[in-house]
């Protein structure tokens, strides 16, 4: 039984998320005190966590950075707001997904199905190391880290699997579709929006390495990681 943490300060949508889910059995602990949301997650150590933004004294985006610290769990934002930047903001602090007010408790719960699977179940990383090498980087797929030179990052899981496709299929284009299969499940239920944040945020973490320009955009076909910018 998965135990799924919500941490939503609106008692009345907390309450009909907690009784949704529990009848697809799932083991559900409310957060009832808004300024100690991580030492409640330390506690209860839950699978998934589901972050509204908007909340008493700190907002989601703090909470889910807290959280990354210490958890490479899912992590679902649930906020009313609707706006690209706040998708991204999410997506940018360590977030898997992002759900919009109002929504359908059918969504919530294939999107939380689909993590859960993703991080645990039949399509999580195998359990023994996975080195995955192009030019002298190299990807440390179950610890989700990245290397060159010596400097060592981290990456959010999404990252790997991302960072895992371009290197394995490098310089060979990865099309849009087959990125979207392997990062979420259900596809139906992804904003084009979404695939963009991630793109840039691994590029993003390669610049972090002093590696520019090594994501290529293939208008109208994928993307791919060119070895010769390494």
């Amino acid at each position: 039984m998965a135990k799924i943490m919500i941490v939503e300060d609106d008692p009345k949508i907390a309450s009909l998320l907690r009784s949704h889910l529990e009848k697809y059995g799932y083991d559900v602990v409310l957060t009832e005190n808004f300024e100690q949301v991580t030492n409640l997650f330390q506690q209860t150590k839950p699978d998934l966590v589901l972050l509204d933004i908007n909340l008493p004294s700190f907002d989601g985006y703090y909470w889910c950075r807290q959280i990354r610290q210490i958890s490479t769990c899912p992590i679902l934002f649930i906020s009313a707001r609707s706006g690209e930047m706040d998708q991204v903001m999410a997506l940018e602090n360590g977030a898997d997904d992002f759900i919009t007010k109002p929504f359908h408790y059918e969504v919530v719960t294939a999107k939380i199905r689909s993590n859960l699977r993703r991080a645990y179940g039949e399509y999580a990383p195998k359990v023994e190391e996975r080195i995955v090498e192009l030019k002298g980087l190299r990807l440390f797929a179950e610890r989700m880290e990245l290397e060159k030179d010596g400097t060592l990052i981290s990456l959010t899981k999404k990252e790997a699997i991302l960072l895992e496709l371009l290197m394995k299929r490098s310089p060979r284009v990865v099309s849009r579709e087959v990125i979207l299969e392997k990062l979420w499940d259900d596809q139906s239920f992804i904003d084009e929006n979404t695939l963009n944040v991630n793109i840039a945020r691994v590029r993003k973490k390669l610049q972090e390495l002093g590696i520019e320009d090594a994501i290529e955009t293939v208008r109208g076909a994928g993307y791919r990681m060119m070895d010769t910018k390494l």
